[in-house]
């Protein structure tokens, strides 16, 4: 939906480079750069996706993430031209992390998505005695795995309708993974909580059937966090919500607060990029590697530029 159809206006402002997942080298620096940063020339660093103004009523606030210009790298060209270029400009309001030089190329690459699963994850309040179900296996859905047991909950129930993405993420540490193409997955769960339901749903999948099936496998006065960016509209039952569960919806947008833990936690072992970034490519192939971003065994694909 970023570059707009039927339903939809577009949110990207062409002409712009493309890119709000990406890591680099400091190369130079304006005047008092470095000391505003916190970096020095050489550093690996981090962008968050987002250039806050830092004058609306969201940013004077603490709350930068939902900055009412909201301004992404990759989106609009005169303040956030994105990653898919030689050098970048940061602008002064930017949000930068360093890197350690201990993660690896495909961590350093995960910081993004996996700043945004986090920051679902967190949205949802997991406690110890919760059933959680995630919606969605794909690079994101993978980094909320790892959040989410991390959070102990009781357990951990994924859908996914690809076969790869459900045995990564049996090996990530779903305690069960269903496929709704092959199985009831309403009912397994209800099976699964002697007929309550679970007790959170993250929707990580941007499927609008996903939607409808949460609000189904729910508990009454569960918490539902919707994380999608849908490319269509969709439709639910809203006396669900209100009159028959009194559920609370929470949404979850980009990741505030979150670059500096995933670093951490990719620091510490407790994150891992195995399995997830599954291709990269040379620069030069950038076309087979959109090509193959689209086939059934992808999950994150890298484009490796060559740097001298």
């Amino acid at each position: 939906m970023f570059w707009g159809n039927e339903t939809f206006p577009p949110y990207v402002k062409t002409p712009v480079v493309s890119g709000h997942e990406f890591f680099g080298t400091v190369v130079a620096a304006g005047p008092n750069a470095l000391e505003h940063f916190n970096v020095e020339v050489g550093d690996r660093v981090i962008a968050e996706q987002i250039v806050p103004c830092d004058k609306c009523r969201f940013c004077r606030n603490g709350q930068y993430w939902m900055c009412e210009k909201h301004d992404i790298y990759g989106f609009q060209k005169e303040d956030a031209d994105g990653g898919m270029t030689e050098y970048m400009l940061f602008k002064p309001t930017s949000r930068v992390h360093k890197i350690p030089a201990s993660l690896s190329l495909e961590e350093c690459a995960l910081i993004e998505p996996f700043s945004c699963s986090v920051h679902a994850v967190n949205r949802g309040d997991i406690q110890f005695n919760d059933v959680v179900v995630l919606a969605g296996a794909g690079t994101l859905g993978l980094g909320m795995i790892q959040a989410i047991k991390l959070k102990t909950p009781k357990k951990l129930i994924v859908i996914d309708t690809m076969p790869y993405r459900l045995a990564l993420a049996k090996t990530l540490g779903a305690d069960v993974v269903l496929n709704p193409l092959e199985e009831d997955v309403i009912a397994e769960v209800k099976a699964l909580t002697d007929g309550y339901g679970c007790d959170v749903y993250i929707e990580a999948s941007g499927n609008p059937a996903a939607v409808t099936q949460g609000l189904q496998m729910i508990r009454k006065l569960g918490r539902f966090v919707e994380f999608s960016v849908f490319s269509r509209e969709t439709t639910v039952d809203w006396s669900i919500i209100g009159d028959r569960k009194e559920l609370d919806i929470r949404g979850a947008h980009l990741s505030p607060g979150c670059y500096e833990t995933v670093i951490d936690l990719f620091s510490r072992k407790l994150f891992t990029a195995e399995g997830i970034v599954t291709h990269k490519f040379p620069l030069d192939q950038w076309e087979n590697a959109f090509d193959t971003f689209g086939t059934a065994e992808a999950v994150k694909v890298l484009l490796v530029p060559h740097v001298e």
